[in-house]
Parts: C-alpha cells; sequence; structure tokens
C-alpha cells in the first residue's frame, strides 16, 4: 500500500513557491482573466461539483473540528504563479490558507496561490469525454505543482479504467493510493450510490476516517428531522406510560378507599 505525503512533505508543498516568487512581479488583478464564460461539461458534472463543496461547506464541524481556514471550490481558475495559465479542476480543497484571502472580493475571484500562500491539498477531475486529459496532462501538470492529492472519478468510465482513482504524491510523481482515505487532511473520498437533488447515481463523496459519509445539507436536515420525530414519539410514549402509570394508581388509591369504608361500615379501624 502506498503511503500518504508525509506532515513535512506537505508543509513543503506548500512552501514550494518561495515568496519572493510568489510576489515578484504581480499584476493587477484586475487584468488577469478568471472567467471565460465557458459552460461546464454537461448537468451531472455540475450536480456533482456542488456535492463535493456543498458537503464541505455545509458540515464544517463534522471534517473540520479544528476551525482550519479552508477554501473549497468548484470549477474556479487555480492560479499558481501570477504569469501561468491557471489550472481549472472540477473542485479543490485548500486547508490552512492565509484568512485574509479570503476577506476581499476583488482577490478571491480565483484561487490566486501568492494571495492564499499556498496551493490545495487536492484537486478532483470530473471524466466527461475522453478529450479533459485527466490521465495525461492535468496528471502531469497537478504533479508538477505538488499538489499533494489528485483524484478521477469516471462515472460513466468514458477512459475505460476505473469509475474512482485516487493518487498521492509521491518523489514529484503521483501515486495510487489503495486507501480512500488521507490521514494529512483528515478526510476520505469513496464512491455512493444514492439521489442527490433528484437525480439517482454514482456519486463520489467526502466521509470520515471509517468510510460514513459526510452528509450533505440536505441529508443533516432530514437527520435532524428523523431525531425529532423519533425523540416526540419517545416523548409522547412517556407521557402515555406516565398516563397509564397515573391511572393505575388512582385506581389503586379508589381501591384501598372502598375497602376502608367497608372495615369502618363492620366497626374495624382500617388504620389498626
Amino acid at each position: 500500500m502506498e503511503t500518504s505525503p508525509t506532515n513535512t512533505e506537505l508543509s513543503e508543498f506548500a512552501s514550494f513557491y518561495t515568496h519572493e516568487e510568489l510576489t515578484a512581479n504581480i499584476p493587477d488583478l484586475s487584468t488577469l482573466i478568471t472567467e471565460d464564460d465557458t459552460p461546464v461539461d454537461n448537468m451531472f458534472s455540475a450536480k456533482q461539483q456542488r456535492l463535493l463543496v456543498e458537503t464541505l461547506q455545509g458540515n464544517v464541524e463534522l471534517w473540520n473540528p479544528g476551525g482550519r481556514t479552508f477554501v473549497a471550490d468548484a470549477n474556479v481558475g487555480v492560479f499558481p504563479v501570477p504569469k501561468n495559465n491557471p489550472l481549472v479542476p472540477d473542485a479543490f480543497l485548500s486547508l490552512d490558507v492565509d484568512s485574509e484571502g479570503l476577506k476581499d472580493i476583488h482577490t478571491n475571484k480565483a484561487y490566486f496561490a501568492w494571495v492564499y500562500g499556498k496551493m490545495p491539498e487536492i484537486v478532483i477531475e470530473i471524466v466527461s469525454n475522453r478529450k479533459g486529459g485527466e490521465m495525461a496532462r492535468k496528471y502531469q501538470e497537478y504533479a508538477r505543482q505538488h499538489i499533494p492529492y489528485y483524484a478521477v472519478f469516471d462515472p460513466t468510465l468514458e477512459l475505460r479504467g476505473e469509475h474512482f482513482q485516487l493518487f498521492s504524491l509521491q518523489q514529484g510523481s503521483y501515486r495510487p493510493l489503495n486507501d480512500f482515505w488521507m490521514e494529512d487532511i483528515h478526510l476520505g473520498l469513496r464512491l455512493w450510490e444514492g439521489e442527490y437533488e433528484g437525480t439517482y447515481a454514482m456519486w463520489l463523496r467526502w466521509c470520515d476516517d471509517r468510510g460514513n459519509l459526510i452528509p450533505t445539507t440536505a441529508e443533516s436536515r432530514d437527520k435532524e428531522k428523523t431525531r425529532a420525530e423519533a425523540e416526540k414519539t419517545r416523548a409522547e410514549a412517556e407521557k402515555t406510560r406516565a398516563d397509564s402509570e397515573k391511572t393505575r394508581a388512582d385506581q389503586e388509591k379508589e381501591r384501598a378507599e372502598r375497602l376502608a369504608a367497608k372495615l369502618r361500615a363492620m366497626g374495624i379501624n382500617p388504620d389498626e
């Protein structure tokens, strides 16, 4: 089994570019093309992107209890350095980013590595045809940028391989990670068959170290509704039990009072 990148290696990846390289000749951000109006591949890809991003943003406390700053987004340009064209992964996650970069709407139109202070920990590609270069051009470029993890989801087996492949960077090259869990970012990825936004299909989902899915906002809401209904049912059952107990006690008291009355009628003191 291939090992995942160590904390030291991740730190090295994060500082792959020196501060001087990141800040040298930084252009006016307004001159960079961050939107080209190119649509996403298809509606399923759009849903899958939303699923990956919404899960992380809607349930932060479940996967990020330490409150680490992060950027999770989809179909957004990732600029390694100012002079290069951006990478545009279908989804990505970057942890422990410079929080100042999150505050300015003018600097977060895209993911500028020199603003956020680092490259993402993981990028994800969703295959929709054989022209995307997920296992060639993109595979090599993400490795060249020292991104620790790379995931490829091929829902319709366009590449005639596996539905899902997860890679970790080892000595500058991607190696298959024969596990779903990424210890360094405390998240896993796994396939799940079910319904999302009205579409039943196979989806790529975030999970914990036991393979339990990180729920979507709707799933969390449904789970809370189910819990509340179960609690209501339990409370009603408890009330019914208490009412029955009270009725039994009242009947017992009434029986005792009738018995005492009979004893008094017979000249017997029931208290003796």
